[in-house]
């Protein structure tokens, strides 16, 4: 295929769909967009006539039906995402999946299974963007010694958070139907964990919903199952621990994120400020701090989502962020913290 034009169809196009996927897929040299379908036939017209897509689709079956696709971009809720990367990779589409994986590890594993019983087709999960600027700097410095032995790391991330407010409106990302055992951004920030420190080995979370119940469009009070406010510690596999909160309902945070890598001989720290700003500081045990470490520009890295899916199509590189047993291991993570916070006590992972 790395001759003609790629074809994709779009599953879903939502806001992340129109503002990146839809722009970085074009960017890419001899790919076309030539069919959408959406929640409903008008709404997938409105993204073809902003976006000059020729077709509109009336159900995404129909796209994993049309031979003349090669890819498909989707771009739905999380319970859907199972059924139909399974059907399009054995219908020899290869298939971008948004973020977050599945509802669950079960589903997961079954998407994983289909793209192992299709390896001519390439199978990418959206990858986690907020830390990719500093990831191979943190990698190289832990790789290098800096911080010796991990001790532990501890994360606090309450971007988008405020005072508990009861008259925001239901989101699919507060649906258990809609979003599975997904709690708020918690999947993506441990994926950009692991990248940094490997997997977890056990969970123990504790967590509330804050805010107990919102009203939905038809002014129906809808009770809030899905955590808005979670602390979670556990062991990691390559020894130390790790504490990590989140939190949409904490006032006055100063900051959207804080990392601390603790270990024998140094320390991390990462920040990112209530602009989205990342500043990486770094001390070893004969430092009088931490000192800001700058990043050198050929290691930070960025968002190539469509690049890297288009490239590995042609052949040109393998799929990184993410792969598929990579969105397994998050997806693992993601029912063990659920079946912790069900069960009360430390959870395994597999």
């Amino acid at each position: 295929m790395t001759n003609r034009i790629i074809r994709v169809g779009l599953i879903g196009a939502g806001g992340n769909t129109r503002s990146r996927h839809i722009p970085g897929l074009l960017e890419q040299a001899d790919v076309s967009i030539d069919v959408v379908a959406n929640r409903t036939v008008e709404s997938g017209q409105r993204v073809a006539d902003e976006f000059n897509i020729a077709r509109v689709a009336e159900s995404w079956t129909d796209v994993i039906a049309d031979e003349s696709i090669d890819a498909l971009c989707i771009g739905t809720w999380p319970y859907t995402h199972a059924p139909m990367t399974i059907a399009g990779l054995d219908a020899g589409k290869h298939v971008l999946c948004e973020a977050r994986m599945a509802m669950n590890a079960s589903q997961a594993r079954d998407m994983l299974a289909a793209s192992r019983r299709n390896p001519n087709q390439v199978a990418q999960i959206v990858t986690a963007p907020h830390t990719l600027p500093v990831d191979r700097t943190i990698k190289d410095l832990i790789g290098s010694g800096a911080i010796g032995d991990l001790i532990t790391i501890d994360a606090r991330v309450t971007a988008g958070s405020n005072f508990p407010n009861h008259d925001t409106p239901v989101h699919w990302r507060h649906d258990r139907d809609l979003s599975g055992n997904n709690i708020m951004a918690m999947g993506i920030w441990y994926e950009g964990m692991m990248r940094w420190v490997g997997p977890a080995r056990t969970v123990h979370a504790v967590g509330q919903s804050v805010v107990q119940h919102r009203r939905n469009d038809e002014g129906h009070r809808v009770p809030m199952s899905i955590p808005d406010h979670i602390d979670i510690i556990g062991k990691l596999e390559q020894g130390g621990q790790m504490r990590f909160s989140m939190s949409t309902v904490s006032g006055h945070t100063p900051s959207n994120a804080d990392v601390y890598i603790f270990g024998t001989e140094g320390t991390l720290h990462l920040n990112v400020d209530k602009s989205g700003k990342q500043t990486l500081y770094a001390g070893t045990r004969d430092d009088d701090g931490l000192s800001e470490v700058k990043i050198d520009p050929a290691k930070a890295g960025g968002w190539r989502v469509e690049e890297e899916f288009i490239n590995a199509i042609r052949g040109l590189e393998p799929v990184t962020h993410t792969d598929f047993v990579t969105g397994v291991k998050y997806m693992d993570w993601t029912d063990a913290v659920t079946q912790s916070l069900r069960q009360g006590s430390a959870v395994t992972l597999p």
